[in-house]
């Protein structure tokens, strides 16, 4: 196995690894039918459409006030 030669200083190792290391922010697309940010190649999370068909169907939360409950 091979031994290097010369001791690697922290600041050389540790910016070498940095490179490797570093986070990349996400490669967000805009939605054509709302405009809300998105990942490529996924259904949009806010109006749940993809290529223009809609694919997710979310239920819609019935809210009752107090005197509806009442009655």
């Amino acid at each position: 196995m091979a031994l290097p030669k010369y001791r690697i200083s922290k600041a050389k190792g540790r910016s070498r690894r940095a490179n490797y290391l570093r986070i990349t922010s996400a490669n967000l697309s805009e939605c054509p039918q709302c405009g809300a940010k998105k990942m490529p190649h996924r259904a949009c999370p806010e109006c749940g459409f993809y290529k223009g068909k809609k694919v997710i169907f979310k239920k819609e939360k019935k809210t009752e006030t107090k005197k509806q409950k009442q009655k």
